[in-house]
């Protein structure tokens, strides 16, 4: 296991909050002051300068995937080509605007970018190929991978 380092900014009672947090986005001020044995005030200005100095990026729902249709989830490698840095920039921009793709790395081997797609089925993901993807002139390849079962989808860090 990685030694835990934390950044000098936070303390102890940042790390639960943090903690709490990320297993409750919804949970009240007064609530967690109970879980970290600590007065709302300073829970609220914690929380506050953790949001100001980006720990805290944003609050996000988690939604049901399979009861909104969107089930189907595909990791797409793609290849540029040719890939440089302006290339890069354009297809990073592009993909910004594509709500089918959720989630989006620059990895490194094969290929130059994994993206995490939703899609209602095997049908709409093939159109979705065809007709967003490959209109792309910078794609030089991709590579499809077909989630069968969900194990494990954590959406927090470890800390």
């Amino acid at each position: 296991m990685a030694s835990k380092t934390y950044t000098e900014n936070l303390d102890s009672v940042d790390i639960q909050i943090l903690r709490c947090l990320q297993q409750d986005a919804r949970i009240t001020i007064k609530d967690l002051s109970r879980e970290v044995n600590l007065s709302a005030s300073p829970v609220f200005e914690r929380i506050k300068r953790m949001e100001r100095e980006g720990y805290i990026k944003r609050y996000v729902t988690v939604l049901d995937a399979e009861k909104l249709h969107k089930g189907f989830i595909v990791f797409c490698s793609v290849r540029l080509s040719p890939l440089n840095k302006k290339v890069a920039e354009e297809f990073c921009k592009i993909i910004q605007d594509i709500p089918e793709v959720t989630e989006c790395y620059n990895i490194s081997g094969h290929y130059d970018y994994l993206l995490k797609v939703h899609s209602p089925d095997m049908k709409y993901y093939q159109e979705f190929i065809l007709n967003t993807l490959g209109q792309l002139s910078m794609l030089g390849s991709l590579e499809s991978t077909f989630v069968m079962e969900e194990v494990k989808n954590a959406f927090g860090i470890v800390i």
